[in-house]
């Protein structure tokens, strides 16, 4: 089992200067669905690669020579260090840019960057991992930490949507959860075209209705597009949740990463350092966050 002490899970590898970048090399290309590649990156300098380390929720800035810079979450898990896994949408000239590379072309990253989960207050807790679409690339590294470090954590919940079956990001690895007696993994789909998928069809809230849930011995993280928001917040408060075990994994266009450019920032708070967990107290306080 991989194993992590709080003092390494707390420590940064953000040097004296934070805009400084570092190159690491793409490792791995593996396409997951349409316009949404799961790139294994490594840095060049070994000592880098050998301490760097991150919080679960927490984001890099990414950056390819003429192109510019992207901050992309980070999902793969701390407890399994040496190697960093994007999960990247094709949405702009940067990612663009990047799904042009290829296995051993050279990409500058810096970070880590954001508050990312509290793993110590996550940690004796029964963990809700709730999310939609792409919601499920910055929650996958929660998911990861707490699965491999299992002692730490009561029950292991994951309540996964997709649109169809063919959407499903990291489907063959949440298939492969289902079935394990120490969690419990939910997956379903809006809708299944081609009549192969042995899941649940439905929309994502619907999940609820399979499981008993005691909300004061729980801690939910929830990501996704708004209409996931919507819908699995208001259903975390009805079963009882209170707003501050309700954490979310928010996204802004962020420049800087470190709070001086004011391009994320949303009423007082700047999502690349308050950010980009925030827990629905500050949704209430600030309406505009979602």
């Amino acid at each position: 089992m991989h194993q992590q002490t709080e003092t390494t899970l707390h420590r940064s590898v953000v040097r004296e200067n934070p805009y400084q970048p570092h190159m690491a090399r793409i490792v791995r290309v593996y396409n997951m669905v349409a316009d949404n590649y799961l790139f294994t990156l490594r840095f060049v300098d070994e000592q880098i690669a050998g301490t760097f380390t991150h919080r679960p929720g927490q984001f890099i800035m990414l950056s390819l020579p003429g192109t510019g810079e992207a901050p992309i979450s980070i999902s793969s898990s701390p407890s399994r260090p040496g190697v960093l896994e994007l999960c990247v949408r094709r949405v702009g000239r940067v990612t663009n840019a990047l799904y042009r590379c290829r296995t051993n072309d050279l990409v500058a990253i810096r970070g880590p960057y954001g508050n990312g989960f509290p793993m110590e207050e996550l940690m004796g807790k029964n963990v809700l991992l709730v999310a939609g679409g792409l919601g499920i690339a910055p929650l996958r590294s929660l998911l990861w930490y707490a699965i491999d470090n299992r002692g730490r954590f009561e029950n292991i919940t994951v309540m996964y949507g997709a649109r169809t079956p063919q959407d499903m990001l990291f489907r063959d690895e949440l298939v492969s959860l289902v079935g394990r007696t120490d969690l419990t993994c939910l997956l379903t789909v809006d809708e299944d075209p081609g009549g192969d998928w042995k899941g649940h069809i439905g929309l994502l809230p619907q999940l609820f209705d399979y499981l008993a849930i005691r909300p004061e011995r729980t801690c939910a993280a929830v990501c996704g597009p708004p209409v996931v928001y919507r819908f699995i917040l208001k259903r975390l408060l009805d079963l009882g949740f209170t707003k501050d075990r309700i954490l979310m994994s928010l996204e802004r266009r962020m420049r800087c990463g470190v709070g001086k450019c004011g391009h994320c920032s949303v009423g007082y708070k700047y999502t690349c350092i308050h950010g980009p967990i925030f827990t629905y107290w500050d949704a209430i306080n600030l309406p505009e966050m979602i």
